[in-house]
């Protein structure tokens, strides 16, 4: 059961390879069946038209005996009264002694049904065989008796040959002698004609089935190259993929290290610093209480108390670059705008923020990987840009979402001379990917320098509004 379950069962790439090879398979059947029907068709005429030609050879030969046949007897016939018994004596016995080949001899039958003449099978002669049939049911001799009222013909039926007592297929020529009231004829079995038609048609069934094995062959091997062409481009994009999430993963391990490092810097460089200020005020101040100086206490407290507050602020600015409840709780627009106000009060750089209310919403994916962009954008014009003013900008449009920044800084190196993007580029070039938008960076050097970073998001991660949308927020 384990064994037919991947058959049942297929994975990815076994679907893919069934696919590809469906209409291999049914182009193969079409091609085989056409092949077929085309061969046969065409041997059937070429057969059709070797058993005509041998027929009218030997019709040609039967046809040459009874004229062989009536020279012989023409003279006496031709001076006879239609009573002269004694030249119907001799034209019988002239007839009697015309046997040729194994089989071959002259039949003659009066109009009545009684036969005169009948060499090879004497049991028939001066018998009335009218009514006779063959095996098939078809008249023997009264239609030998019509086609002789009607001058001559040719007739086909089953007959018993006499050498050897096997019935076989027989094609007779009569010719009537109308003063007599005689139909005279000879007959040839055509057994060997249906043989070589029967050979024939053996043979034309031999090559459709040879063919059928050329093409059934020509079907497996291309279905080994298709299957073996497969299974080598699924191993390498499975070879590919895997390397891509190697890659990713290692992105992912260094993108949180590198947040870890960062946490570890504010919290060193910040909070650290700050924390131990207060602890050294705090000091002080018990140092002057335990002196009884009260007074001279109060502004170490004080100072104290401001450090601590300080202190308090950062961690919650860092507790809110790690994950903003103002991004859950009110939307993108008002998270954006807390972004850029906390970004200009510690910075010092001017900083504006705009926005269009969306007549659609963001869904979640969107919303965080917006705010991580514009997060990693204020962090790269803080560190390396040197710019006073900022703005940012977000909107809604018929086509989704773009969300814009600008800065009036020394702008980005060449990317020959960076080296590639840095990892807070990748990130954001990463994140907006994963939604199937796209990032643009423009950036010169220079007094009227500057860097702009444009995010687009496609209309399909906007969702339709409901009736509870905050009219002034962005969500």
């Amino acid at each position: 059961m384990r064994f037919f379950r991947p058959l049942i069962r297929p994975n990815y790439a076994q679907k893919l390879s069934l696919l590809a090879t469906l209409p291999l398979l049914t182009a193969v059947a079409a091609i085989a069946v056409l092949v077929a029907y085309q061969s046969r068709a065409l041997a059937e005429r070429e057969i059709q038209a070797l058993e005509h030609q041998l027929l009218e050879a030997k019709k040609a030969e039967l046809r040459n005996y009874v004229t062989q046949a009536r020279n012989g007897f023409s003279f006496i016939y031709g001076r006879a009264h239609p009573n002269d018994e004694a030249a119907k004596t001799q034209v019988t016995q002239i007839l009697s002694s015309m046997i040729y080949g194994t089989d071959g001899f002259f039949f003659v039958y009066d109009y009545d049904g009684t036969n005169l003449v009948s060499p090879r099978q004497t049991e028939f002669i001066n018998q009335n065989w009218s009514g006779l049939t063959d095996d098939n049911g078809v008249p023997v001799v009264d239609e030998f008796i019509r086609l002789a009222r009607e001058g001559a013909g040719w007739h086909s039926f089953m007959w018993q040959k006499p050498s050897t007592g096997e019935t076989a297929q027989m094609v007779a020529y009569v010719v009537g002698l109308q003063d007599w009231q005689w139909a005279v004829g000879t007959g040839v079995f055509i057994d060997d004609v249906l043989a070589s038609v029967a050979t024939a048609r053996a043979e034309v069934e031999a090559r459709v089935q040879r063919t059928f094995v050329y093409i059934g062959a020509i079907a497996l091997i291309a279905l080994i190259v298709v299957f073996a062409s497969g299974m080598m481009l699924n191993i390498r994009e499975r070879r590919l993929a895997d390397a891509k999430l190697k890659e990713l993963t290692q992105r992912v391990f260094d993108t949180q290290e590198e947040e870890r490092g960062r946490v570890a810097r504010e919290l060193h460089d910040g909070i650290s610093q700050i924390l131990v200020g207060v602890r050294f005020t705090l000091d002080n101040a018990r140092r002057r209480m335990a002196r009884g100086d009260l007074g001279d206490a109060m502004p170490p407290l004080d100072k104290g108390l401001e450090h601590l507050g300080t202190a308090i602020s950062e961690v919650r600015r860092i507790s809110r670059d790690l994950r903003p409840g103002v991004l859950d709780d009110l939307g993108l627009g008002p998270a954006l705008k807390a972004l850029t106000s906390d970004f200009a009060a510690r910075t010092g750089i001017e900083t504006e923020f705009s926005t269009v209310v969306f007549s659609n919403r963001l869904d979640q994916d969107s919303k965080i990987a917006l705010y991580r962009i514009a997060q990693e954008a204020l962090t790269n014009i803080e560190r390396h840009a040197n710019a006073t003013h900022v703005i940012m900008d977000l909107r809604g449009h018929a086509k989704g979402a773009t969300m814009r920044i600008t800065d009036n800084g020394t702008g980005l190196p060449a990317r020959q001379d960076r080296g590639g993007p840095g990892i807070g580029l990748r990130n954001m070039e990463e994140r907006i990917e994963q939604l199937d938008g796209t990032l643009r960076i423009l950036s010169s050097r220079g007094t009227q320098g500057g860097t702009v970073i444009e995010a687009r998001l496609p209309l399909s991660h906007l969702l339709p509004p409901d009736g509870g949308i905050d009219t002034n927020s962005m969500q």
